[in-house]
């Protein structure tokens, strides 16, 4: 039976099926179907970078405070740069809470 939104000749997989949800054709690769993230790996790059993250953005926030009107590079693009490092350090904060409370709902300790 061809699938007239998309003229291919798969059937359309019931949400009720376990994986992706709306996922509308059956798999066909040889990858997991609970496929899990290395998540001490996950643990350490995020301790690593949200620390060097935090830093960079003290650096170039004291940089861009004590730059001068024709330095160069100018507070602007220090400035630039030092929001850039914040957010990266709240994205590696963020992904290091989420590891953190998979890793303790893995172990079987509450939230």
């Amino acid at each position: 039976m061809r699938d007239s939104r998309n003229g291919s000749g798969r059937e359309p997989v019931p949400r009720a099926r376990s994986g992706m949800v709306g996922r509308r054709y059956p798999r066909t690769g040889t990858e997991p179907v609970t496929a899990r993230s290395p998540l001490r790996l996950r643990l350490l790059l995020a301790s690593v970078f949200v620390s060097l993250f935090i830093a960079g953005a003290v650096l170039f926030a004291v940089w861009a405070a004590g730059a001068d009107a024709g330095d160069s590079p100018g507070s602007g693009p220090l400035t630039f740069l030092a929001v850039v490092c914040g957010v990266l350090a709240l994205t590696a904060a963020l992904d290091l809470r989420v590891v953190l409370r998979r890793l303790r709902r893995e172990r079987g300790s509450t939230d």
